[in-house]
């Protein structure tokens, strides 16, 4: 899919799915996907834009890593009084001075043992990294928005088959009440009905707010009000194995890639802390001109000189740095140790949860079938006589159980297959192929990277370019 900067005026939106969604519902309201669910919450997250802001500030890093290695020029204006007086061989003297100086001048590292070029080259790292970050927490809104909509559609059909519930049980009083009248069954079977329409009410209720909370949750996740659901969601494409799960986890996690761009980034900034041991070679030059206002002559200065350094003696405060950055070295090895583990524990916990949760809908299945039959035989019989109202009662609520057991493995199903796809990091806009404008942040990086001046041409471009993020 072709990369397009977020702050480009031109947007494209091109969603072939949520076409076809608005075809097939023109006569009626739109239905609203698990697409148009991640969609939303991909251009709307607020949390996207504030580590997209985030990445930016580290692109800057290898701009000022660069503006090191290059010379550094100063102007400056002075205007002086000075004012003496004191004994000569014949008295006194006053002495009256007033000067305006004008200076430039310009220093220039030129050898430092590589330790700027190392610490570039760890900024550069240190945005690779950051942008792994990006990816990860892009997964995690992706994550939150597929919850959100099986959340929603969870609660929907709680809802109606509690609906259908209490439907059911208030045919079941009012056969009872009929019952009673004619003297079949006695004032207790009343009573029991009576209190399963209670119950019944009460929990459809529950499941009306818990629809509602629902609904508010997906507004704060995707950013406006779901409409009508679609139905349940496409499921990923399902893994040969765990262990290529495994691997695919292994090549494509963001945070795992992450904790490896760290880990090359703290060798630079080691290997960097290192060199600082040794000497520099500087050049500096200046040149300046000087006018008396008090009928001295001008003057013009200049000057230039090239210096070795090394520090003999810093009280220790640079091999402290140094055994501090091998350290910093040291735990970022012992975190991507960590993360590895996690990340292949986290993605062995998708995969046996969604084979559960697989195992659980085929078997929910099969209960609600027999518990279908179950129900309706109990029931004819009791319009027999040889069923008691508990007995229908009692079916029924087994009946409700087994639905409800089967509305939430399906749910439960639809969140594995997505949780596993986030555990092998493949839960990105650009791999799903979602219709929205994917951030690149190459481009910014491309702006920044060679550190233009702001009165450059380049450095102009990168004011409009802040001024529209902002606006944004």
């Amino acid at each position: 899919m072709r990369k397009i900067f977020p702050v480009e005026f031109l947007k494209t939106f091109v969603s072939a799915g949520a076409m076809i969604v608005a075809l097939s519902a023109a006569g009626g309201a739109r239905a609203d996907n698990l697409s148009d669910a991640m969609i939303g919450a991909y251009k709307t997250s607020g949390l996207l834009e504030q580590n997209r802001a985030l990445l930016r500030a580290t692109d800057e890093s290898v701009a000022v890593a660069v503006a090191r290695l290059r010379p550094i020029v100063d102007f400056a204006l002075t205007a002086s009084h000075r004012y003496s007086r004191g004994p000569t061989t014949f008295g006194f003297s006053d002495d009256d001075t007033n000067t305006l100086e004008a200076g430039v001048s310009l220093e220039w590292l030129l050898y430092d043992g590589g330790a700027s070029k190392l610490s570039q080259l760890a900024a550069q790292e240190t945005v690779l990294s950051t942008r792994q970050s990006l990816l990860d927490i892009e997964q995690q809104v992706l994550f939150s928005a597929v919850q959100a909509y099986v959340n929603v559609l969870l609660q929907q059909d709680t809802v109606r088959l509690r609906s259908n519930n209490l439907r059911l049980l208030r045919e079941e009083l009012r056969a009872a009440q009929d019952r009673f009248e004619v003297g079949e069954v006695t004032r207790t079977d009343v009573a029991l009905a009576e209190s399963r329409v209670a119950g019944a009410r009460a929990n459809l209720t529950q499941s009306q707010g818990d629809l509602l909370e629902a609904k508010a949750t997906y507004v704060q996740v995707v950013g406006s009000p779901i409409n009508v659901v679609a139905g349940q969601p496409p499921l990923p494409q399902r893994v040969v194995s765990l262990q290529s799960a495994e691997a695919v986890a292994m090549r494509n996690h963001p945070s795992l890639l992450a904790r490896q761009h760290a880990v090359k980034a703290a060798e630079h900034t080691a290997s960097s802390s290192e060199k600082n041991l040794g000497p520099s070679v500087r050049l500096r030059a200046d040149a300046g001109h000087s006018i008396n206002f008090d009928g001295g002559a001008d003057s013009d200065t200049s000057g230039i000189s090239l210096s070795l350094t090394q520090r003999l003696y810093g009280g220790g405060s640079l091999a402290a740095a140094r055994r501090a950055d091998i350290a910093r070295l040291d735990a970022e090895k012992g975190a991507l140790i960590s993360t590895q583990r996690a990340v292949s524990q986290a993605v062995a916990a998708a995969y046996v949860s969604l084979e559960a949760a697989r195992a659980s809908l085929v078997s929910s299945v099969e209960q609600v079938r027999a518990a279908q039959v179950a129900f309706d035989g109990i029931r004819e019989e009791a319009t027999l006589g040889a069923r008691t109202t508990l007995d229908v009662l009692q079916a029924e609520q087994e009946l409700l159980n087994a639905q409800t057991a089967r509305v939430q493995a399906r749910a439960n199903e639809a969140l594995a297959a997505y949780q596993l796809l986030q555990a092998q990091g493949l839960l990105t806009a650009e791999h799903l192929g979602l219709a929205v404008e994917i951030y690149d942040p190459t481009l910014y990086y491309n702006l920044v990277k060679d550190a233009p001046a702001h009165i450059s041409t380049r450095g102009k471009d990168l004011d409009r370019v802040m001024k529209a993020l902002g606006r944004n």
